[in-house]
């Protein structure tokens, strides 16, 4: 994908996520005695706007930056190939996951002794099973690979 191309995808993606930002806090503003969905709506769409917004907006000043500073483009895309570079992140990303594991481990288990909402628990207990068994696929891909 082209430079332009990569700038026009994060200029749509940056203005759609101001548009969600707006839509959030108008509709926030117009249904204040609103029930239901339309209570947390806007303020879902005010912080998955806000991501996309911020996300892509770094990404447009990153591409602005490397066009301007084309040696620093080039030291920054050799550290982030480095093989040690690349090592020490994806042995943060595993010590990471193992602490992610221990969290919702104990996060399931305090909402199940506090007698909270099913609907929650099951949500954890889904997640914490999706990403078990993720971790249980890339292994064993990653050794048959190896």
């Amino acid at each position: 994908m082209t430079t332009t191309n990569k700038m026009t995808k994060y200029i749509l993606l940056t203005t759609l996520g101001l548009i969600l930002i707006v839509s959030g806090a108008i509709i926030a503003k117009i249904t204040r005695d609103a029930d239901g969905i339309l209570l947390s709506l806007p303020y879902v769409m005010i912080g998955i706007g806000s991501g996309i917004f911020g996300q892509n907006l770094g990404m447009i000043i990153n591409i602005i930056n490397m066009k301007k500073y084309p040696e620093e483009a080039r030291k920054k895309e050799i550290e982030v190939n480095d093989e040690r570079n690349i090592a020490i992140r994806d042995k943060a990303k595993a010590k990471a996951y193992d602490l992610m594991v221990l969290v919702f481990g104990a996060l399931m288990l305090s909402y199940a002794m506090t007698n909270s909402n099913l609907y929650v628990i099951l949500s954890f207990v889904i997640a914490y099973l999706f990403v078990t068994l993720s971790n249980i696929y890339f292994i064993n891909k990653l050794q048959k690979e190896i």
